[in-house]
């Protein structure tokens, strides 16, 4: 059950690395506008701003795309290795 769990999520975070490739920023938009809550957004606020709009504007770096697929691909083959259970 461990290998399929890892391979699963190996997977996940590869493709999740890949989609990231083709995009440039991505915009979120809200339909509510959200309550103003005051809070720290030093660390949450690395890779998002803010149009004019108010909206969410995400800008991956060029080298998360490339972290992510290589550390998918890394945990696939762990799972891969992962010595078989006998009963």
């Amino acid at each position: 059950m461990w290998r399929s769990i890892f391979f699963a999520f190996g997977l996940f975070v590869a493709l999740w690395g890949g989609s990231l490739l083709a995009v440039d920023r991505m915009v979120l938009t809200m339909k509510e506008e959200a309550p103003q809550v005051e809070r720290n957004d030093d660390v949450r606020g690395m890779f998002f701003s803010t149009d004019a709009e108010k909206n969410k504007v995400f800008s991956p770096p060029e080298w998360l795309a490339f972290s992510l697929m290589s550390f998918g691909t890394v945990t696939m083959l762990y799972a891969v290795a992962l010595p078989k259970k006998h009963d």
